[in-house]
């Protein structure tokens, strides 16, 4: 998967769900897309928080692993600041705060690296524990879409794939199991189902950041509650 921003619930399940995680960051940047941004719940809905990227003459062919995060917006202060406001009246915020603080205000520049590091910290905290890769500190791996992903799976010695079901289009855009069937990897989906929690502020949002959950449930208790989600079903 690509390093994105205080990703969601189902990141945290597809780590929990294999043995070897494999960060795609040598695939070019999206506008707008969860590398730069995520969502947390306020008392108005929902709002994103984006990170500004430095801008580049080659901005649309940009890789995630080189693009550099621009400081000269004071972007970390404000996305402290606005947490702070909307989940200090949340029942783990003095534990889940300070963590959080550590992980946004640090002097990492490179945005895979910053995703990628928080990434793991929460996962670490929540007692996920996985042999984590990199894509791009990998050799011998070549191609495009599901090509690309087989040679990740060759050059890492793995003989199955989790994939997020809503990657199916993408890889058997031509032919049912894509790649995956033809080099006889086993495929499977994540059929993720978002379970419902405590949360602040009225109904309840699904697709929010972590941090929403951790925050109204605690470290402790956010594990079981990831899990409570799984559904996984064989592909091809």
């Amino acid at each position: 998967m690509q390093p994105g921003y205080i990703p969601w619930l189902g990141l945290f399940d597809l780590i929990d769900s294999v043995d070897k995680f494999v960060f795609l960051d040598d695939v070019k940047l999206q506008r707008n897309s969860w590398d730069v941004r995520n969502r947390i719940k306020t008392p108005q809905g929902e709002l994103y928080l984006t990170i500004p990227v430095r801008r580049t003459k080659g901005r649309d062919k940009l890789m995630i692993n080189k693009a550099l995060i621009n400081d000269s917006h004071r972007w970390r202060k404000k996305h402290l600041k606005t947490i702070e406001f909307v989940y200090k009246k949340a029942e783990f915020f003095n534990k889940v705060y300070p963590f959080l603080v550590k992980l946004i205000n640090n002097n990492i520049n490179k945005l895979s690296n910053f995703n990628i590091n928080i990434a793991i910290s929460i996962a670490e905290k929540l007692g996920i524990n996985k042999e984590f890769i990199i894509s791009s500190k990998l050799k011998n791996v070549t191609g495009k879409k599901d090509v690309r992903l087989v040679y990740i799976c060759k050059e890492i010695g793995c003989d199955q794939y989790v994939s997020p079901q809503g990657a199916v289009e993408y890889i058997e855009a031509k032919s049912p199991g894509g790649e995956f069937i033809k080099n006889k990897i086993e495929l499977f989906y994540q059929n993720y189902q978002h379970p419902v929690y405590k949360q602040l502020y009225g109904n309840f949002l699904a697709y929010m950041s972590i941090i929403d959950l951790l925050f109204n449930c605690g470290f402790i208790r956010s594990l079981k509650i990831i899990r409570d989600g799984r559904r996984i079903k064989k592909g091809y």
